[in-house]
């Protein structure tokens, strides 16, 4: 069997090379020409599939190791019999996280609070689920959007989406949809964004092209938004005037945990062995990490706290700042040293994976790591 794998996936050799040859491939650079003679593709969002890539191939299974599905035309898959997985929720816990890393460093960077502060959530699945329940844990009001969810719910707890805009804080967790009720592209276009409130917060780490961007470097200017990107319209080609007015901007990273990444390759893995009818047998194991143990310096919960918890384990400036170097390239490798942000990422390791030492045992404090599924052990 010849299997053509996206070369970023995580553990792809290892975990597929038992069922014959694995070829490592730059996900830009996979063509109809080398999938001629192989059985299986397993791809990230970079790569489109669709009749063009796949047409008189032997392709039976194509899986993609991400949770959106914007870049597969699976009507085509399905009229051609082909087998398809996708990784819907393998990186929850790691968007979640950069989510309220991001929120907190933004918060004190800007000196405000955001306990007591109104969160509206577009979209409310796997990621947006895990931000409605961990705001609520740290005392903030949330306001929830989700038109499939209330169409299929009929529940009062999902608003419209102009009820949100007078959120003090929006994050965006949406699939990029083209067509249909349900149109994500563009969903925040010039007409909707000039509807938020003025010094509102804007997060997104879905997918770029949901945000109108040229009419977001407007708004920004114009009702002072403090925005946070993790997505842009036109990757790897990002708008450097964008990038020039957020206050936090990074490269489609956002779910780049070791965890989140094995978890895909692990969903797409099973798919494959279901597809082709093999047994299951690969067992990854994940790197063992150094100091786990944080003390916390502070007997009570603050926000202070919660920001040097989690930016000692995560520093999104960093990543930021990573990322503005994409300026002083030459233009013609801009996008290319995008890519290579991603492609050179250092895996970060999810909260999980760390014990919080306390002195004393204080139940706030205690309830609200424990929800963001810190280990905790006492002096």
């Amino acid at each position: 069997m010849n299997i053509v794998i996206d070369e970023n996936i995580a553990y792809a050799k290892e975990a597929f090379s038992q069922f014959g040859n694995v070829k490592l491939v730059q996900g830009r650079k996979i063509n109809n020409e080398m999938l001629k003679n192989s059985d299986a593709l397993i791809v990230r969002s970079i790569t489109k599939v669709n009749k063009n890539l796949l047409a008189n191939t032997h392709i039976k299974f194509v899986g993609t190791a991400t949770i959106g599905t914007d870049h597969i035309d699976e009507n085509y898959l399905r009229s051609e019999k082909i087998n398809f997985a996708d990784a819907k929720g393998c990186n929850a816990d790691a968007v979640t996280e950069y989510i309220f890393t991001s929120l907190l460093t933004l918060a004190r960077n800007s000196n405000i609070t955001i306990k007591g502060k109104t969160l509206g959530i577009v979209g409310v699945g796997n990621i947006g689920s895990r931000v409605a329940r961990l705001a609520k844990v740290i005392g903030m009001n949330v306001l929830k959007n989700d038109p499939p969810l209330k169409r299929l719910t009929n529940s009062d707890e999902f608003v419209p989406l102009n009820n949100i805009y007078d959120a003090d804080i929006i994050t965006i967790h949406v699939p990029l949809n083209m067509t249909g009720i349900d149109k994500t592209v563009h969903l925040f276009n010039k007409e909707n964004l000039k509807k938020i409130k003025d010094n509102a917060i804007l997060l997104n780490a879905s997918r770029g092209p949901v945000v109108n961007n040229s009419a977001l470097i407007e708004f920004i200017n114009s009702k002072k938004l403090k925005v946070v990107l993790d997505v842009w319209e036109n990757e790897p080609d990002i708008n450097l005037s964008l990038l020039d007015l957020v206050k936090i901007g990074t490269p489609h990273i956002a779910g780049y945990s070791i965890e989140g990444k094995l978890n895909g390759t692990i969903m797409i893995y099973n798919a494959f062995c279901k597809a082709f009818g093999e047994k299951p047998s690969w067992k990854p194991k994940l790197p063992e990490l150094g100091d786990i143990s944080i003390d916390a310096v502070m007997k009570a919960y603050s926000e202070e706290f919660l920001f040097e918890t989690f930016n000692s384990i995560y520093d999104v400036g960093r990543d930021d700042k990573e990322t503005r170097l994409i300026k002083d390239e030459p233009e013609e490798n801009r996008s290319r040293f995008f890519d290579l942000l991603r492609k050179n990422y250092p895996l970060r390791r999810e909260f999980s994976n760390y014990q919080i030492r306390l002195k004393s045992k204080n139940k706030e404090l205690e309830r609200i790591l424990k929800a963001f599924r810190f280990q905790l052990i006492y002096k």
